[in-house]
């Protein structure tokens, strides 16, 4: 038995981990070269007009590698957007205007105005074009962006090389920054080869090692029972990693592009994350993992979603928030479901803690305490193994279609990247 598992292992390399990671290297290492080049276009003393125009360049290019002829849909979306902006200039209502118009733009699509394989293959870069393109119209609204860019900085900005293939969502004022970029550093480089390592990992355990965790690596043998929950853990756990191989992937990207760090005088700290898949593997609440399983994502829903709908109150902001989620990802019955089932098991375990923790005084609310927390009682177990059991169940019912997933990674990685994403 111990011989077999050990040739099992000797196979499942040969045959898995080592194709996978060569296939992994030789699909995004021009998108890799590209991204290198845009940052070293904007380290030379050139005009921002050249380097906006050498955005727009790679990013075209980067485009053309993925998609060929389809990414013509996405330059579509990239025109109605800023045809949008352009119309609305003097009304200050630019962000819910444009919102309606990408939603109709997304709708048709999927009501097959376009052929079916072509806009799945293409919906992850539409998705990052059309979040690009709502932030920037509310920030044009609430005066965060003082005037409308011209086409050359707005195109530079939606067709960015570091994120229009995998994403993730990066606001105009970050773009700006990367344009005017820093010097090369050692934290950058090694932000970036952390990130690539991470996703190479990532992509080895989602096709490699998640199908045999049980009973090959864990050997852990029990009753029917028992088997449909470790066969659910083995789909969730491949599901999730090949979500943290685009987020660590898109990482990866954006960083080597110049765009992912934070400035605090002199000193620059290159601290883009764009998944925590601890958080989500051991949760400590539903609200969590769902903020973790995309941060940018997460993070744009709360800033340009969320906070408009607040007026509505708080359970219909959070269902809002959750169906324009499932509206960017597609009309999927299945994924809606799941995403607004999610909306309101998050919301109903926030109440819930919030009155237990008030109740017994204890650390149990849906963020982490303070330091400085009065909270007598500090375990929560409980909660934590709830959460994991609703992941794994959720995941599973997800993985209705994780072959297509799969197979739609091929054509397009960044199409299953957001699933979920709130």
């Amino acid at each position: 038995m111990e011989f077999s598992r050990i040739e099992f292992f000797q196979a499942l390399g040969e045959s898995c981990v080592l194709p996978t990671a060569q296939q992994g290297v030789e699909q995004v290492w021009q998108l890799l070269l590209l991204c290198l080049l845009c940052r070293r276009l904007c380290r030379l003393g050139l005009s921002s007009s050249v380097k906006h125009l050498g955005s727009v360049a790679a990013g075209l290019y980067a485009l053309y590698l993925f998609f060929e002829q389809s990414m013509v849909w996405v330059l579509l979306l990239s025109l109605l957007c800023y045809s949008a902006l352009f119309l609305k200039t003097h009304f200050s209502s630019r962000g819910i205007f444009l919102s309606a118009t990408i939603l109709i733009y997304l709708l048709m699509g999927e009501l097959h105005m376009i052929d079916t394989v072509t806009w799945h293959k293409i919906r992850g870069s539409q998705m990052v074009v059309a979040m690009k393109g709502i932030s920037l119209a509310f920030d044009l609204d609430r005066g965060t962006v003082p005037a409308v860019p011209n086409p050359l900085e707005f195109t530079g900005y939606i067709l960015f090389v570091g994120t229009v293939i995998f994403g993730p969502w990066v606001s105009y004022s970050s773009y700006k920054e990367a344009i005017e970029s820093h010097k090369l550093s050692l934290a950058w480089l090694q932000k970036f080869s952390v990130s690539w390592v991470k996703c190479q990992v990532c992509l080895v355990i989602s096709n490699c090692i998640a199908p045999y965790l049980f009973p090959y690596f864990i050997p852990i043998h029990g009753a029917r029972g028992l088997r449909t929950w470790l066969h659910a853990y083995e789909n969730a756990v491949s599901f999730h990693f090949s979500n943290y191989f685009v987020g660590h992937l898109s990482e990866s990207t954006t960083v080597l592009a110049g765009v992912g760090f934070t400035e605090d005088k002199d000193n620059v700290k290159w601290d883009l994350k764009v998944v925590k898949p601890l958080n989500v593997e051991l949760p400590r609440s539903m609200v969590l993992v769902v903020t973790s399983w995309n941060i940018p994502m997460s993070r744009w829903l709360n800033i340009y979603v969320l906070k408009n709908a607040l007026k509505l109150g708080t359970f219909p902001s959070i269902i809002v928030t959750y169906t324009a989620t499932a509206l960017l990802h597609g009309l999927s019955f299945h994924l809606g479901a799941v995403l607004l089932s999610l909306g309101f098991i998050t919301y109903v375990e926030h109440v819930l803690r919030e009155r237990l923790a008030a109740i017994f005084s204890a650390c149990i609310l849906s963020k982490q305490c303070p330091t400085d927390c009065r909270h007598q009682h500090q375990k929560r177990l409980f909660f934590t193994q709830k959460a994991w059991i609703w992941a794994c169940s959720s995941e599973s019912r997800i993985s209705f279609s994780s072959d297509s997933l799969k197979e739609n990674v091929s054509s397009s990685p960044r199409s299953y990247g957001c699933m979920g994403s709130t």
